[in-house]
């Protein structure tokens, strides 16, 4: 389906350009191999922002997104960057059929009515010469300004600009890039026992960033520098992604917001209509329904 459309030159954004052709000629997208829930009993909120789902490789927890995508309804939605792995499909091509049901998901979504704001990011940055178009619904934008139930303005960006390795060394970047799918392929293994021994999803990569003193320093400063350049711009916070690490934090004035990823955390960031905003850690939301109830009788 829509991966035949980007089985091509990813690097020069040729497949990315036959996708969009194809996307906005159609009115109705193929379906999808898993079926959609009904939309009724959805979780209603005014915002969500996803980021760093890398469809096109294996560490993409499509099924964990598509339970997500089912359960929650949204006025807007944005996509935040790296919702297409171009750099993994552009080395080896890998598009099973639960990717195509997540773009299925987005593409209904929008004919819905929902707003989706599409930031490329640096692993899909071969759609950033299509800012300020629209396909099927979707905008491309380089970057956003949101603003909040309660008046807070917001600006959105992948956040890759900030990157210091991404502006310096993009050659060490992709090396790095190698080495975070390597323990990407590990996780999987780990992950596909947990699930016959009846375990829940758990990240081996976040687990050891979070132990790594420098990847936690690295985190620090990339968090203060995004939030100071905010602060330059007059807003009073940024929404953005790349660090696979959600997060909610104060900078003076100014809020932070990471709305995590769709490979290790797979979080995403909520605004409700009220304008309070949250991070949802979707595996936690899973794992809650999976307790058994326990009733009134035995619980005595």
């Amino acid at each position: 389906m829509f991966g035949d459309y980007l089985d091509g030159d990813i690097g020069n954004g040729d497949g990315i350009a036959s996708l969009a052709e194809y996307v906005s000629s159609h009115a109705e997208p193929p379906p999808p191999t898993v079926p959609e829930r009904s939309p009724e009993g959805r979780r209603k909120y005014r915002t969500v922002w996803i980021s760093d789902v890398h469809l096109g490789t294996k560490g993409c927890n499509a099924q964990l997104l598509i339970d997500f995508l089912d359960s929650v309804d949204s006025e807007t939605m944005y996509l935040v960057g790296d919702i297409i792995d171009g750099w993994r499909l552009k080395k080896k091509f890998y598009w099973p059929p639960e990717h195509n049901d997540i773009v299925w998901r987005i593409l209904k979504r929008a004919r819905r009515g929902t707003r989706i704001v599409y930031i490329p990011g640096n692993h899909d940055e071969m759609l950033r010469p299509f800012s300020g178009m629209s396909f099927g619904g979707i905008e491309i934008q380089r970057a956003a300004f949101h603003e909040t139930a309660d008046g807070r303005r917001l600006m959105v960006l992948h956040g890759d600009e900030f990157d210091a390795i991404m502006l310096s060394h993009r050659w060490l970047a992709f090396v790095g890039d190698a080495a975070y799918h390597l323990s990407m392929t590990l996780s999987h293994v780990v992950n596909v026992v947990r699930r016959r021994l009846g375990l829940p999803y758990w990240s081996l990569s976040k687990m050891a960033k979070h132990k790594v003193k420098n990847a936690v320093e690295f985190i620090g400063k990339y968090e203060e520098v995004v939030a100071r350049a905010a602060a330059e711009r007059g807003v009073d916070g940024v929404v953005c992604g790349h660090i696979h690490t959600a997060e909610h934090r104060m900078f003076g004035d100014t809020e932070y917001w990471n709305d995590g990823d769709w490979v290790e955390g797979c979080n995403a960031l909520a605004e409700h209509a009220d304008g309070r905003m949250e991070i949802l850690n979707w595996p936690e939301e899973v794992a809650k329904r999976q307790v058994p109830v326990t009733s009134t009788a035995e619980a005595a």
